[in-house]
């Protein structure tokens, strides 16, 4: 029996309304220290715990409206190759629980790219989607991330993927796995265009994901606490057989061992990223250039031994 939410909660709603039903969604948990959070409030601190500074996750459009200029953005369609390229099916059909995923999420996959401006200068933006499959990665992912990359190298744009995902989708196969491969072609010559290619990870980012373009940014950013690893905990501890460090794959620890840059709140990511792209992006003089007056010296100045003479 949960306390908060069988007893406590019946018993402010009886008090507080008379009676009346007051929906379940104006209170939220903490899933780390489990207080209750007015709804209003964690949406106004956009989904950090105003008590312990937890990262909840948030909404993929409002990822995108917090990092461009003035929330302003337009998204770029990419085309999914195949559907159901193994005519998968488990507990369900594999096209079936698409259709279930869109209508849930309201999203046509996993991934959205978006395009627009971050500190004036031109960015695109890939971004998952947790709310979607959990974010895993298929076919139609790999060609979201192919489609960006090419969207910064026309618009001389920098890219940035904002990843929240557990790894590759099973239900395509080795056809999912091969997006490793793709997607991080797809980022190496982002940066053979000289581009910069920055990585906001979130939680979780974790299985191929990880293990592919998620990791090969120029810079790493993190969100404070997001999980960050391949496999899970005691997947790892049953293969190599030793007890793993407390919060090895957090982004702290990650910090604290030179695999990511940095950790940054949400509140102060955008202005961190936009201060990295003006650094990175920066291509004009520092100042004006000022040109020197400088007197042209003709013949062998005073102890100045002449060409090809003998020092002695």
């Amino acid at each position: 029996m949960n306390w908060l939410k069988d007893f406590v909660r019946p018993k402010l709603k009886q008090l507080v309304s008379g009676g009346k039903d007051i929906p379940d969604n104006m209170w939220h948990q903490c899933s780390s220290c489990q207080q209750m959070i007015f709804h209003r409030d964690l949406t106004a601190n956009d989904h950090v715990c105003q008590h312990c500074g937890h990262h909840m996750r948030i909404t993929v459009d409002r990822r995108l409206e917090l990092l461009f200029d003035g929330g302003e953005y337009k998204t770029v369609d990419f085309a999914s190759q195949v559907v159901d390229p193994l005519k998968f099916k488990d507990l369900k059909k594999y096209t079936d629980r698409i259709k279930e995923h869109q209508a849930k999420s309201g999203a046509e996959e996993a991934l959205v790219v978006a395009h627009g401006k971050m500190g004036g200068q031109n960015v695109v933006i890939a971004a998952f989607n947790f709310a979607y499959m959990g974010g895993s990665m298929g076919t139609a992912v790999g060609e979201g991330i192919v489609t960006a990359s090419r969207l910064a190298q026309v618009q001389d744009a920098s890219l940035i993927i904002v990843p929240t995902s557990g790894g590759a989708r099973m239900q395509e196969g080795i056809l999912s796995l091969m997006q490793m491969a793709r997607t991080t072609i797809a980022v190496e010559e982002v940066k053979e265009k000289g581009l910069p290619y920055i990585v906001v990870l979130t939680d979780p980012t974790t299985g191929g994901v990880s293990a592919s373009f998620a990791m090969l940014g120029d810079i790493q950013i993190a969100e404070p606490g997001c999980t960050i690893g391949f496999a899970g905990r005691r997947v790892i501890e049953q293969t190599i057989r030793e007890e793993l460090p407390e919060g090895f794959q957090s982004a702290e620890y990650l910090l604290e061992h030179g695999m990511i840059d940095m950790v940054v709140e949400r509140k102060e990511l955008r202005s961190t990223l936009v201060r990295i792209l003006s650094l990175l992006r920066n291509t004009g003089a520092p100042a004006d250039v000022v040109a020197l007056n400088t007197p042209v010296i003709e013949g062998p100045v005073e102890g100045e031994i002449p060409h090809g003479a003998s020092p002695e």
